[in-house]
């Protein structure tokens, strides 16, 4: 498997990280305009990208308006009103705060797996342009967990079950009071599906993720770690702050 450097982009606080990532995503965004009458772009949900959403919404020289939005993966069964529905995280936090060209979610009502195929044949239509992600705290890329992170998946988004780890991980960070209130399965865009993207951009705060990160830049490509594939992207930004930086 052949590695590539990953643009590694170190700050002095979470704010500083969190200016310098929407510049930097915002600066992709007018980089794809330039060449093309509109952007595809995959956002991710979670309370680690609120910070850097919040800087992307005061940068007015981005016209969203030609931008088809999407999200990277949402939970199944959850009332499609519930506030931690990743589609609804995202128009609290960015979405209905701009007038994209159109706005892409995935519904966790409904047969997941048609739900899936809807998804995957709309991401089939408009190939991505960037993503924008996280790390999780097992490692993971969207909802690719370790145990059903595949670097040959054949399809574009699947059905998955959630790991513990992974969570554990949405109590942590607020979005649910309990673990057994966290749903038990997602739909999820695969791992190839990320890195067709032309460019990866990714925001990843917080001392709970650095044993992730030094695995993802420094241990061995495998699905144990599934974020350390992104050493394979010819075009992948990483941006730390102090408590998410390896030692």
């Amino acid at each position: 498997m052949h590695e590539l450097p990953i643009d590694i982009r170190l700050h002095e606080s979470r704010a500083a990280m969190d200016v310098s990532a929407a510049r930097a995503i915002g600066d992709a965004v007018r980089d794809v305009l330039a060449g093309q009458d509109s952007a595809n772009v995959v956002f991710a949900a979670a309370p680690s990208q609120a910070g850097t959403l919040t800087e992307l919404l005061k940068l007015d020289d981005v016209d969203w308006s030609r931008v088809n939005a999407f999200h990277m993966d949402e939970y199944v069964g959850l009332p499609a009103d519930h506030p931690a529905g990743f589609g609804n995280w995202l128009r609290r936090h960015f979405f209905d705060a701009k007038a994209f060209r159109s706005i892409n979610l995935i519904s966790p009502e409904g047969n997941a797996d048609d739900v899936a195929a809807a998804y995957a044949k709309d991401l089939s239509a408009r190939p991505i342009d960037l993503v924008c992600f996280g790390i999780g705290v097992n490692g993971h890329i969207a909802f690719n967990d370790p145990p059903v992170a595949d670097f040959n998946d054949p399809m574009l988004v699947k059905r998955v079950t959630l790991d513990l780890v992974c969570r554990q991980q949405q109590v942590d960070d607020g979005c649910f009071a309990t673990l057994e209130d966290v749903p038990a399965e997602a739909l999820t865009l695969t791992i190839p599906a990320l890195l067709k993207a032309r460019r990866m951009i990714g925001v990843v705060p917080t001392a709970a993720k650095r044993d992730a990160v030094e695995r993802a830049l420094s241990g061995p490509i495998t699905t144990e770690c599934p974020a350390s594939i992104l050493r394979t992207h010819p075009n992948c930004s990483l941006f730390l702050e102090p408590e998410s930086q390896p030692r």
